[in-house]
């Protein structure tokens, strides 16, 4: 009888608590990569803490693999209340908000690490995330997280110097500058959702893809035919940590708090993660056959001279403000 009256007590328990959950505000927090991308583990170490800290209060769940939606559709999805937070690349969010789009110019060819950040960081930086809140109607929850330098990878033509990306079909992610500057460089681009790029590989539908050393590794891109990388850092991708805006103006100011504080304490971590997983995913395309050619500083810079001269041609086809391109200027 006693152990009838235990077993009771318990199953009422969960099913109190089963209740509860379903009672407290959902946060439901979506990305596109998939569980080993280096991204989607950063977004995943702050939802984890994130739900211990909010346990009780707000209902926190984490989403990966697109499973929810896909980043180019994740804005639309947000400003319907479809999902609460998500962390897209740039490259998605420069549709609606075309200024985040700056990173994508001639001017960012070839740049560093370094370089990107003072920028993201500093007053150009939070003119953006100003601009995405004011138009989009989207909290920028903190700094933005890296995936690191985007390269060429090349199926079937062996990239030695930029003459020989002319004529190349280049999968892009997405962002009107990427496609701009790969038909600036010679190529043509064709934008692909990433669940539908190994399709394509395996297809014969592309010469080339342009993505990171870590995205290539965390998808086996060398199985689908991968062979060579160009290493010319075409731009730096990062991820924006963006919240509905009417969510988080109904959140007390101490969950704000916490979730603001709880973004920035895992973002310096997340960034050297980031380059670490770069560095270790460059060394296992080489262990599993992939060539890689780097191209002199002086190259690269010659073709950033070279392309920097249609730089207003993207400005005005991208809808940038000029004032912003102006205040990178001065830094450079």
């Amino acid at each position: 009888m006693k152990i009838i009256l235990v077993s009771i007590f318990i199953i009422m328990s969960l099913c109190v608590s089963s209740a509860i959950a379903q009672n407290l505000p959902k946060m439901r927090i979506s990305v596109e990569n998939s569980e080993t991308h280096v991204q989607t583990q950063a977004v995943k170490r702050f939802s984890d803490e994130l739900g211990k800290k909010l346990e009780g209060r707000i209902d926190v769940r984490f989403f990966s693999n697109a499973s929810l939606f896909r980043d180019k559709d994740i804005i639309q999805a947000l400003g319907q209340g479809k999902v609460e937070m998500a962390v897209p690349g740039t490259w998605h969010v420069t549709q609606f908000e075309p200024n985040v789009g700056v990173f994508l110019l001639p001017l960012f060819y070839g740049r560093t690490a370094e370089s990107n950040h003072m920028i993201v960081d500093g007053n150009a930086g939070k003119t953006i995330n100003g601009l995405i809140e004011k138009n989009l109607h989207l909290k920028v929850v903190g700094r933005w997280i890296d995936l690191g330098h985007a390269h060429l990878f090349s199926l079937t033509r062996e990239i030695r110097r930029h003459e020989d990306i002319q004529g190349l079909i280049v999968r892009v992610a997405g962002g009107i500058g990427n496609n701009l500057r790969i038909s600036a460089l010679g190529g043509n681009p064709i934008e692909i959702a990433w669940p539908d790029l190994p399709e394509y590989m395996i297809q014969g539908r592309v010469d080339a893809v342009l993505t990171s050393y870590e995205t290539v590794r965390s998808a086996k891109l060398w199985e689908k035919g991968i062979k060579f990388a160009f290493e010319d850092q075409e731009y730096f991708p990062q991820y924006i940590p963006l919240i509905k805006m009417s969510f988080w103006e109904k959140l007390p100011p101490d969950i704000r708090t916490i979730v603001s504080d709880t973004w920035d304490k895992h973002v310096d971590a997340s960034r050297k993660k980031a380059a670490e997983a770069q560095m270790d995913a460059k060394k296992i395309l080489i262990e599993n056959g992939v060539k890689i050619i780097a191209p002199a500083d002086q190259q690269v810079k010659e073709w950033r001279d070279r392309i920097l001269h249609k730089q207003n041609d993207f400005i005005h086809t991208m809808g940038i403000d000029p004032k912003i391109v102006d205040m990178i200027n001065d830094f450079f």
